[in-house]
């Protein structure tokens, strides 16, 4: 009875919750889910925190505090102008960033003073949790933090979380004495996006950082490049996480449902041509290289489609290069700490699978065939009946024996916290059980160097800013795990996920391709390639410049190249959001806490099917 009253509680709060965020947003078709470890909008989609049962107070408070500053943001920010007047850098960005939340977030508190109590509560829970209370040394706080802090002070009137004040109070003496009353400035224009944007700009300037006037579009610029985009793409919004195009805006960039031969979606660049994979994409500069076409329309057709404005600053790198090996061991004793309550729960599965794949280790023979070893057990047919032909045997292959699994692990930024913490354990544990069933398993991650840009964009701005640049950031493409190196070896080096600094944006075409090619150049028999992501490629410096499906359209591309002329069997797993509108095999999961369970069913299924013939059957039926 407890049990139910509990379940009839939580039910009500979420809807009441909901109706909430509904209201505050002033969207009522607003859908609202629950189930991710972070919050995140997405269109006309709003996913929070799924509360606990019990409903403990600092629970109801994170829930109702991430819930009304998305609501907020939705209601009072403006994209557009945001990306018009966001200047470069990306120190400069993040203070500019900082600045506009605390905008958002101040005009809902001084309306309503349940909001007010409800965000503050989610400050100090976060504050607490990265130890600001202890830091001694302003160097140990970011800038950004502080300056929006400083902001929601200068606009409410309300002291910073109680636990973020000795940090404030680090930096606030410089702060003060670089930026004068630019903070009081701010305050009397917060209903005011545009003029709040420039005093923003001013603060920035009076902080000694670099400007510069990269979103300082006219608007005549801005209106041709959302006409020639078809709309808004998906960006990072200023928590981390993702947003998209409402769903009629996508469908009518990218259809779902392409058949085979269509996926682009536009004109002569739906054409793939007979491409083959190439060289390039292990030449330590050149991650992202495309396939090589098999004649020079086919190259012209993709170097249109898709290119980079440049690939020197790219970079292929091992895990163990990226931090010292002290921070390494912390960072995965980090990892087993926060799972050590998963760790029981993935060894069942990773055991379930290991007894499964054992299994199929048992020697199983042919019979009654014209040639082979003897068959001794059906010597005495030859006395009974000898004019009967000899009887010979032969053992049958085993099918996972000569295997290699490539897994994919998506390093943005909308993956911190649960999901990449998840997927490193799952990764950790997959490899340890594949590798006692002799399949060797690579672990392989994808990001940025650099928020919106890097040196891509500042070569970009050097030289003109040329129209239609193609991708515009540096990649960084992360070797966790090679394929033969064993677990033991690779296995701090799953740690660097929990490396905030090492999640940025994701670029998820070329780095399909990169793993694709990395897999192609193996001797083992059977290829199998699975990507987990939490939702479509998003690079802000690249779709601000380019169509807004740039990055879309090019992934599905190399999704359709890999799907229908590739030896390498492709299996996607989404965190939060749909997967299955890009993957002809992929699943979808709502919490991270599944991913581990996910993972191994997906690698079981594909062993359990024996023959090429019946994989591709089963993945045109999945699909």
């Amino acid at each position: 009875m407890a049990s139910a009253a509990d379940d009839d509680q939580l039910e009500d709060f979420k809807r009441a919750t909901a109706s909430c965020v509904r209201a505050m947003a002033h969207e009522k078709e607003l859908e609202v889910t629950y189930g991710a470890d972070t919050a995140s909008a997405s269109g006309e989609r709003v996913r929070l925190p799924s509360p606990p049962r019990g409903l403990a107070a600092e629970d109801v408070a994170r829930v109702r505090g991430e819930a009304d500053g998305l609501a907020l943001k939705m209601r009072f920010h403006d994209a557009a102008t945001h990306a018009r007047r966001q200047p470069s850098g990306q120190a400069a960005m993040e203070i500019f960033d900082a600045a506009e939340q605390a905008r958002v977030e101040a005009l809902g508190s001084m309306r309503m003073s349940g909001v007010a109590r409800n965000l503050e509560a989610v400050m100090e829970q976060r504050y607490q949790k990265q130890g600001l209370e202890n830091v001694t040394e302003k160097e140990d706080v970011a800038l950004s933090e502080v300056v929006r802090l400083m902001a929601r002070e200068a606009i409410t009137g309300e002291a910073p979380p109680e636990s973020a004040r000795n940090a404030v109070d680090l930096w606030r003496p410089w702060v003060n004495s670089k930026i004068g009353d630019t903070l009081d400035e701010l305050s009397r224009h917060v209903d005011d996006q545009e003029a709040y944007a420039e005093l923003s700009r001013q603060l920035i300037s009076d902080l000694d950082l670099e400007v510069g006037d990269e979103g300082m579009m006219e608007e005549s610029e801005s209106d041709s490049e959302a006409e020639d985009d078809g709309g808004e793409g998906e960006e990072l919004n200023d928590s981390g996480t993702r947003g998209t195009a409402d769903d009629s805006t996508t469908s009518e960039m990218v259809p779902s449902d392409m058949e085979a031969g269509d996926e682009a979606g536009e004109g002569e660049d739906s054409e793939d041509g007979d491409f083959e994979p190439g060289e390039g994409d292990e030449q330590p500069a050149n991650p992202g290289t495309p396939p090589q076409m098999q004649n020079a329309d086919d190259a012209n057709r993709m170097q249109k489609a898709y290119h980079a404005y440049t690939t020197e600053y790219d970079e292929i790198v091992m895990a163990d290069e990226l931090c010292d090996a002290e921070e390494l061991a912390r960072l995965r004793a980090l990892l087993d700490q926060q799972l050590s309550h998963l760790q029981g729960m993935i060894g069942r599965l990773a055991n379930r699978m290991q007894r499964k794949l054992l299994a199929k280790q048992n020697r199983s023979w042919d019979f009654d065939l014209e040639e082979g070893i003897l068959d001794a057990a059906r010597l005495a047919r030859v006395v009974v009946m000898p004019e009967s032909p000899l009887s010979y045997k032969m053992e049958k292959d085993t099918d996972f024996r000569d295997t290699v699994v490539t897994l994919l692990i998506d390093n943005s930024g909308s993956m911190r916290g649960r999901p990449i913490s998840i997927a490193a354990m799952s990764a950790d544990i997959l490899a340890r059980t594949l590798e006692r069933c002799g399949v060797k398993v690579e672990v392989l991650g994808f990001t940025t160097r650099a928020w919106k840009g890097g040196m891509s964009r500042e070569n970009w701005i050097q030289g003109g800013k040329p129209v239609n640049p193609g991708r515009l950031n540096d990649l960084r493409h992360i070797i966790y795990k090679p394929a033969d190196a064993p677990w033991r070896h690779a296995r701090k080096s799953l740690g660097l996920m929990l490396r905030e600094g090492i999640l940025k944006e994701n670029i998820d075409g070329e780095a399909l391709l990169w793993a694709h090619q990395r897999l192609l150049a193996r001797p083992e028999e059977r290829r199998i390639l699975m990507v987990i992501s939490d939702g479509a490629p998003v690079d802000d410096s690249t779709l601000s410049v380019n169509p807004g499906n740039y990055l879309e359209r090019h992934l599905r591309e190399v999704i359709h190249y890999i799907e229908n002329r590739s030896p390498v069997e492709l299996i996607a797993i989404g965190i939060g959001h749909d997967v299955t509108r890009y993957y002809r095999r992929a699943v979808t999961i709502v919490d991270a806490e599944q991913l581990g369970g996910t993972m191994m069913d997906q690698l079981t299924n594909l062993f359990d099917e024996d023959t090429p013939q019946a994989r591709r059957a089963g993945m045109r039926r999945a699909g």
